[in-house]
């Protein structure tokens, strides 16, 4: 069911509670999303979106139910029935850049311990692949050598056949929780609270066979990783449940910037109420990451950080973003951000500069307790010498889009077509740019007009 509606400012129920959250009025002048779309057809939480091509998405969640949906118009193309259970991981899967015949694949997993490869032009199940012995948690495609990989309680390569090209023994009962591409054919896999350092052997013909080694395993987390990305090829970063943050080298796999003595309060004699704010672990958890060429984000707790990479410090945060943890970050064009929440709203952020003189900066014990000072001590102890000559940034609140009821789990970014976001209220909401849909409309009604002509030029 589909169901145009203007946006408005109105509050989600039982969410209207007084809190410390930036606020803003009812005319955002920079927030383009006045018109909204609610697409309607899950019974369960939707946790997954995933583009498929410039116009079309998939969703998918805990019903087991995947829906493939017009980005563009907001109808429902197909809905694919598979699965028994809840879907556990979604992804993409593009036919090779080389190949004429371009197909449309996603994979789903799911916790009924099978994954299913569809064809997004036809609606039809490609194959089912039911020989796991755990739930897939996340799934991978190496696209440059056409190949996919699951991750659960092992590690397992697939070709575009779904045959088992190989696969690691058992890790752990944590599982491989996240996963993404290094250079070198190597992948990195979250597993608890480690990172393992896969290398994978391709075959070179028919005859020879592919193997999975594991070539490191780095313990520097002191609980579960939550958060894994690619930044580049040199670089990539993860997040754990207390708050770490760790910046590796994406060649060599070691630390560029870490933060090893966290919970020392010593190591932050200036910023005891602080440390105290973030004793909390739900505060300090690091649910999502987002990055561009220059900076690293961080959904923190209620939070939003925004670390430079090549200043090797934050630059600008916001410590209480949403009323409830953050659960999606992306980075949007034109300096801004967006992020949803627990508390079921959605805010698009602007980073701005600022003047030093007039401007709070971000205190000296968030930038220990994210710690790019520990392990970089002569950087920081130059940082603090020429602070006074460091710009200053700030994320401006510059919309509020106000529709979702409950928990809102992702979303994604369709250029002039608008965003796509996805619910614990069984909802996926199409926001629209209210002027340049009311500019169509007119358009197409001139068009109407004149193709019946019913057009009279007055002068």
């Amino acid at each position: 069911m589909l169901r145009w509606l203007m946006g408005g400012s109105r509050e989600p129920q039982g969410l209207a509670e007084k809190s410390s959250v930036q606020t803003i009025g009812e005319e955002q002048i920079q927030n383009p999303y006045t018109e909204l779309l609610v697409l309607r057809g899950h019974q369960d939480i939707v946790r997954f979106l995933v583009q498929i091509d410039e116009y079309r998405f998939a969703s998918a969640g805990d019903d087991g139910i995947i829906f493939l949906w017009n980005a563009q118009t907001g109808e429902k193309l197909f809905e694919l029935h598979g699965h028994t259970h809840k879907i556990t991981a979604v992804t993409a899967f593009p036919s090779p850049s080389a190949c004429e015949d371009e197909k449309h694949l996603i994979l789903t997993a799911s916790a009924d311990r099978t994954v299913i490869v569809w064809d997004c032009n036809s609606g039809r199940q490609v194959q089912k692949v039911t020989s796991f012995h755990s739930t897939v948690k996340c799934l991978t495609v190496l696209q440059r050598l056409d190949v996919w990989l699951s991750g659960g309680s092992d590690l397992c390569v697939w070709n575009r056949k779904l045959d088992l090209l190989c696969k690691t023994s058992h890790l752990t009962e944590a599982g491989v929780s996240a996963l993404v591409e290094l250079p070198k054919t190597c992948i990195a896999a979250a597993v608890g609270k480690e990172l393992t350092i896969f290398r994978l052997i391709a075959s070179t013909n028919e005859s020879e066979s592919w193997d999975v080694i594991e070539v490191k395993r780095l313990v520097d987390h002191q609980d579960n990783i939550l958060s894994l990305i690619n930044v580049n090829d040199l670089t990539f970063v993860t997040g754990s449940h207390v708050g770490e943050l760790i910046v590796w080298d994406a060649l060599d796999w070691t630390k560029q910037a870490s933060e090893c003595g966290f919970w020392d309060s010593s190591l932050h004699t200036d910023t005891q109420q602080e440390i105290k704010l973030t004793q909390n672990q739900k505060e300090i958890s690091i649910q999502c990451l987002a990055s561009d060429v220059e900076c690293v984000f961080a959904a923190v707790g209620k939070g939003i950080y925004v670390y430079n990479l090549q200043m090797k410090r934050v630059i600008a945060c916001q410590r209480t973003a949403h009323d409830s943890s953050v659960l999606h970050i992306t980075k949007l064009p034109n300096r801004q951000l967006l992020s949803c929440s627990e508390d079921g709203s959605i805010r698009i952020w602007e980073l701005r500069e600022k003047q030093q003189l007039s401007a709070e900066p971000v205190p000296t014990g968030f930038f220990n307790m994210w710690g790019f000072g520990r392990a970089n001590k002569q950087a920081n102890q130059s940082a603090k010498k020429t602070q006074e000559s460091l710009t200053l940034y700030s994320l401006e609140l510059i919309g509020d889009l106000i529709g979702h009821s409950s928990a809102v789990q992702m979303f994604l970014f369709f250029g002039e077509l608008g965003l796509v976001t996805c619910s614990a209220d069984h909802l996926i909401i199409l926001w629209k740019d209210g002027e340049r849909e009311s500019q169509l409309r007119s358009l197409t009604l001139f068009q109407k007009l004149e193709q019946n002509g019913d057009l009279q030029l007055r002068f």
